[in-house]
Order: C-alpha cells, then structure tokens, then sequence
C-alpha cells in the first residue's frame, strides 16, 4: 500500500530525473517509415526509413523490427533531430517505441544511437504502450493490441498498462503482392490471439477481446483485413483515427506528461494531432 508521502516522494523523482529538460521529441522508429512529433506542433516527419547521407539513399537501416545498419540509422535519426530540434540537442528528451519483443541487443543500440544525438534524457518504451497511451480506452483493464505493420505483426496482452503477453510474426503487408488478399496476414493475427487465448489462464484474453482488440499499424487502414479480423473473432475492432501514427502520437503523450512533470511547458499549446 502506498501512503501520500510516498506519491509526493515519487514526484520528487520524476522531477529530478527530468530536471533542466524543456523541449522534447518522440519518435516511432519502423521498418518502412519513420515518424516524428514535437509537443503543440504534433507529427513533424513521416518519411520513408532510409539512411543514406541526404536522406534519398535506397539501403533500408531497420528490417523486420530489426536494426541491420547502426551508422545509416544514425544518420536518419540525426537528420530527423536536426529537423524537429535545431542542431544543439540540450535539454531535451526524446522518447523512442520499439516494437514489443524487441531484445536487449536491439534496446540497447537504440538507446546508443539517440545518445549520440546529444540528448539530456532518453525514454524507449514498447509500441503497444504507447499504442494504448493513446487509443486504448483508460479504464485500466486487459486490453489487446494488434499491431500490423509493413513487415511485422504483433499481438499483445495489456493489463493495467504493462505487458501480460505478446506474440510476434515477421509477416506484414509488404509481403503481400498488388493484388494478393490479405489472407496470410489475417491468419497469422488470428493464429496468435488464439494461441495467446488458449494459454491465458486468468481470463485476461476474454476480458480484452470483449472490449475489442485494438488494430494499429498500415493494416488497420485496410476494411479487408479489419472486417476480418472482427468477424473472425465476433467482436468490434478499435481504430484510431489515424491507425498509422497511434504509435508515435502515444509516444508524443508520454513525452508530454514526462515534461510535464519537468515543469516543462509545451512551447505551443495543443493536443496531439
């Protein structure tokens, strides 16, 4: 059980771990685009992810969730913060998703590569948290995320806002042909939940699905895999009103409230657009 005294003493903490932070940058790194938002301004960068020295280089730096090539996505990054921040990087804070099964190797790269661009402080999270910080509804309990991206798809189990489960796939929409239905995609979403639901022995999975799964990434733009995803699991999907950039709007509300608690106030006001 945690006292007021204790809330006021891990307040203090935040505001000492942020302390002399006033501007700030969140970025959804991924496979096919990268994405970019500052506090009052919202998304400053979509582009495509690639790491060639004036940006129009074809070498892809990250594939399948994965960083394949540390120096071009160094280079992308740099390019990105000198966009949204100017060239001196102090006093900032810059929050980083990756995807949710990402392993230590990889977090610990991406948190080299933004330390190399000169920031005060650093947050890398997972994208299904800050999916959910987002779109997902707050009312604390189980919530699924299904997040299907250009070359990955990933389900994950949210209870009170922390990770319960995940499952991941290096399938996503750049595998499919021009014309090709989105059946393989569909399937191996639907073959994760299952088995993620058949392993939940606390009901979490039920609860979740009964509120309905939240769709993130390119695939939830597309009526034909969304409909089948809802009718093969009998429930309504949630869709953000930009289901492509759920992940680095989250990401820019968890940067708001980190600066928030800095005494850092946005430099324009506004919402997360």
């Amino acid at each position: 059980m945690h006292s007021p005294h204790d809330g006021r003493r891990h307040g203090r903490c935040l505001r000492d771990r942020y302390r002399g932070v006033t501007r700030g940058l969140a970025l959804d790194l991924g496979s096919s685009r990268t994405r970019a938002w500052t506090p009052g301004l919202g998304i400053v960068t979509d582009t495509a992810s690639t790491g060639g020295p004036d940006g129009s280089g074809h070498g892809r730096p990250v594939r399948r969730g994965r960083i394949v090539d540390p120096e071009s996505c160094g280079r992308m990054l740099s390019r990105i913060a000198d966009t949204a921040l100017g060239a001196d990087r102090s006093e900032t804070l810059i929050v980083l998703s990756h995807p949710v099964l990402a392993g230590p190797e990889h977090r610990a790269e991406v948190r080299e590569l933004l330390a190399a661009l000169g920031p005060t402080s650093i947050i890398v999270l997972d994208s299904a948290r800050a999916a959910a910080a987002y779109a997902g509804p707050q009312d604390g309990g189980p919530l699924l995320v299904v997040d299907i991206g250009a070359e990955l798809t990933e389900v994950t189990l949210l209870v009170d806002g922390m990770v319960r489960d995940a499952r991941q796939a290096e399938t996503g929409l750049s595998d499919l042909g021009p014309t090709e239905p989105p059946t393989a995609v569909v399937r191996t979403a639907l073959d994760m939940i299952m088995e993620m639901w058949r392993q939940d022995r606390h009901g979490a999975v039920l609860g979740a699905l009964r509120k309905g799964p939240l769709l993130a990434g390119g695939g939830a733009l597309r009526p034909d895999i969304t409909n089948r995803i809802g009718v093969r699991l009998g429930v309504p999907v949630r869709l953000a009103d930009d289901p492509t950039t759920t992940v680095v709007r989250g990401a820019g509300l968890i940067l708001g409230s980190a600066l928030r608690k800095a005494g850092a106030a946005p430099a324009l006001p506004g919402p997360v657009r």
